[in-house]
């Protein structure tokens, strides 16, 4: 492996069992590791442990935030902090111009701060070449929780794909290896299209209320309620649903209960189902992110001289 981050020191903050491997790899590119939130990890060699995120902040040339980002009181999940870790206003006054903060998805109020500050935000989540890596693991995992929670098999169910963007077309493609009976539901008249050139049952969303009786296994990946509870009492109660959409998804889970619909949340799959890939993945894309971003702020600071 190539070591294209020789001298640039990083610092990677809270995360899951993603974050190690991450590290791991970072370190191979030759990259200096500071670590926020590692306490209760098995012990990473090579990787320097930092008590706070304020101290790490003034020695670093990047910072990496998790996937999933912050909650709304700018608290960083890490799995294995020993104390609670706050991205907070006089924690972003503390970053320096010239270091990029990188994270999966930043709340509205993060970004505005950043704007304000001047600080580089980069958003990772959004990314075309994350997102269709990302969808791989992601797939898999819903895959196995369709499994484990039906009482059928995934090879010649009739299974909904609700949403065809990068998710939904990785797991358009896996269900119809296994053998699924699978109908894609898009907006776009060009995914309809490409839908239908897959071999998949092609349905615009205007008309799923029509079709969703049919379904034995739906997995959403529409991050906005599209399972509402007109479309819920059309679903056969014997369905199951699988919702990859971030947080709070796109069923009304609490309706979905008192109809007796099995639905299942499942937010982040990539590391919860294979971290140890999604880990590689992110070192895979993160050094060129984080170059390119360096190389910007001294190419300004040169003019600027």
């Amino acid at each position: 492996m190539s070591a294209g981050l020789n001298g640039i020191r990083l610092a990677v903050i809270g995360g899951d069992e993603r974050e190690i491997y991450l590290i791991s790899e970072l370190q191979k590119q030759g990259a200096y590791i500071i670590g926020v939130g590692f306490e209760k990890a098995p012990p990473i060699l090579g990787m320097t442990l930092v008590p706070s995120l304020e101290e790490a902040v003034g020695q670093v040339d990047a910072l990496l935030f998790p996937m999933f980002g912050t909650d709304e009181r700018g608290a960083v999940k890490a799995k294995y902090s020993a104390s609670p870790i706050v991205l907070n206003k006089k924690v972003l006054e503390s970053i320096p111009l010239r270091v990029p903060l990188i994270i999966g998805f930043a709340r509205p109020a993060l970004r505005a701060i950043a704007e304000n500050l001047g600080i580089q935000l980069v958003e990772t989540g959004s990314l075309n070449e994350l997102a269709i890596l990302n969808s791989i693991p992601s797939a898999e995992g819903a895959i196995q929780m369709a499994m484990e929670a039906t009482k059928i098999t995934i090879h010649g169910s009739q299974s909904f794909v609700i949403g065809l963007g990068r998710c939904g077309w990785t797991l358009s493609r896996m269900l119809q290896g296994i053998g699924a009976n699978v109908t894609g539901v898009a907006r776009k008249p060009a995914d309809l299209a490409r839908a239908a050139e897959m071999g998949l049952h092609a349905v615009n969303f205007l008309d799923l209320e029509d079709e969703i009786d049919k379904a034995e296994i739906i997995f959403n990946t529409v991050p906005h309620q599209v399972l509402d509870r007109m479309m819920l009492q059309k679903v056969a109660r014997d369905a199951v649903i699988v919702d990859l959409a971030s947080i709070p998804g796109g069923t009304d889970f609490e309706y979905a209960q008192m109809l007796g619909i099995k639905a299942l949340l499942a937010p982040g799959l990539p590391g919860l189902v294979a971290p140890k890939t999604a880990g590689r993945i992110l070192a895979q894309i993160y050094p060129q992110l984080i170059l390119r971003h360096l190389t910007t702020v001294n190419t300004t600071c040169k003019v600027e001289v």
